[in-house]
């Protein structure tokens, strides 16, 4: 069984900088890991995904700003931000799965409880 636990959101002026953690316990070297991102009255989004080899993709609005990275030594996953925007707001969850790749919510099994980003 995996766990997941965000950490590292917060609240930071635009144009400035965040790194969020995601602790995970159990066996997770061969999931996919990503991050995903939603803000109330909207559909949680994915933001960034990598494989297990490193292999990462991003959606457009992040591209370039955002870094997705996994330590599978310590079973952790980060999100480096940079040159944030107000429209990154939202609340961030760190998920993975053994299959999903993708943007899609539904294919990923393991889910942390958030961690809040604000950008103003």
């Amino acid at each position: 069984h995996v766990q997941l636990v965000e950490s590292g959101g917060g609240a930071v002026e635009a144009g400035g900088s965040l790194t969020l953690s995601c602790a995970a316990s159990g066996f997770t070297r061969n999931l996919y890991m990503a991050w995903f991102r939603q803000t109330p009255g909207s559909e949680r989004e994915g933001v960034a995904v990598v494989a297990s080899d490193g292999f990462a993709m991003y959606v457009d609005p992040v591209e370039g700003r955002f870094t997705i990275s996994r330590d599978n030594v310590k079973n952790t996953l980060f999100l480096q931000m940079t040159n944030l925007k107000p429209d990154d707001t939202a609340m961030y969850y760190c998920a993975a799965d053994r299959f999903s790749a993708g943007w899609n919510k539904y294919d990923y099994n393991y889910w942390g409880q958030g961690t809040q980003v604000t950008v103003s």
